[in-house]
């Protein structure tokens, strides 16, 4: 037999090997926000996600005035920010600057320097700051006032490409958004069952997302809260597949050893 010929037909059973440790996956399980059959082609979203202030958070507050010696009074992290450089969150996301904050007590308060503590808890960062600059008239002259929350975090999981946890420096996102920070479902994962685990009024909730269909734009699950766990389950193919890599590998690796042994007596 010709050796070249030989490769060739070698070469095909390896592929035919292959291809029976595989499962078929239809383009219908990959297509996202598919059409209804009586949808329209314009949805209304569901209202923007605006966080409220928790006990827990980690809050960066900003003060600035007229008077630059005053305001530093106020901004007791700044140095300790500088110094500490921009170290990445995560190797997945852009970097954001590494600013420590004042940590909501258990009291739904935060100590500001001279103002002592103020009951934020509850209250948007826009109404937080609104809070603040009133009780600074007493001390700056015409003082702007920036509120974030530094722990806006989420987790995803499963069949994504990078799954990890993403520090959210805006503090909003949706959840085809976050998806695509962790590189996208991958081929394996099932789009028509994503798992939304969120904590609400002190008990875990798990909500299944179909992303497969436009309703997904009128989800309350849309927007990501934080500290809410994705979860993208593997599908059929995946565990398929791997049963029968688990069965099959043997009979791959005896025909590989044997095609390697025939060819090297050429």
């Amino acid at each position: 037999m010709n050796l070249s010929v030989f490769r060739v037909q070698a070469g095909c059973l390896l592929v035919g090997l292959c291809m029976c440790l595989t499962s078929c996956i239809t383009s219908k399980e990959l297509v996202l926000y598919q059409k209804s059959e009586h949808g329209h082609d314009t949805i209304t979203l569901v209202p923007t996600y605006i966080p409220t202030i928790k006990i827990g958070d980690v809050l960066s507050v900003q003060v600035s005035s007229l008077s630059p010696e005053a305001t530093a009074f106020f901004n007791p992290y700044t140095a300790i920010t500088a110094l500490s450089g921009t170290p990445m969150q995560n190797n997945l996301t852009t970097p954001i600057p590494y600013i420590p904050g004042y940590l909501v007590n258990e009291k739904g308060q935060i100590e500001l320097p001279l103002m002592g503590p103020q009951s934020v808890m509850g209250l948007t960062n826009n109404q937080a700051a609104i809070l603040i600059k009133t009780k600074l008239l007493d001390y700056l002259k015409e003082p702007t006032v920036s509120v974030r929350n530094l722990n806006f975090q989420i987790s995803i999981t499963g069949e994504v490409a990078r799954p990890s946890l993403f520090s959210i420096p805006n503090e909003h996102i949706s959840l085809p958004a976050a998806l695509g920070l962790a590189g996208d479902i991958t081929i394996y994962g099932r789009r028509d069952n994503v798992l939304i685990i969120r904590e609400e009024d002190g008990k875990k909730t798990f909500n299944h997302i179909d992303l497969t269909k436009r309703d997904v734009f009128k989800s309350p699950y849309y927007y990501l809260h934080p500290n809410d766990i994705v979860y993208v389950e593997p599908g059929k193919a995946r565990i398929t597949n791997a049963d029968r890599t688990y069965q099959q590998l043997p009979i791959f690796l005896s025909a590989l050893s044997l095609l390697v042994i025939i060819i090297s007596r050429f």
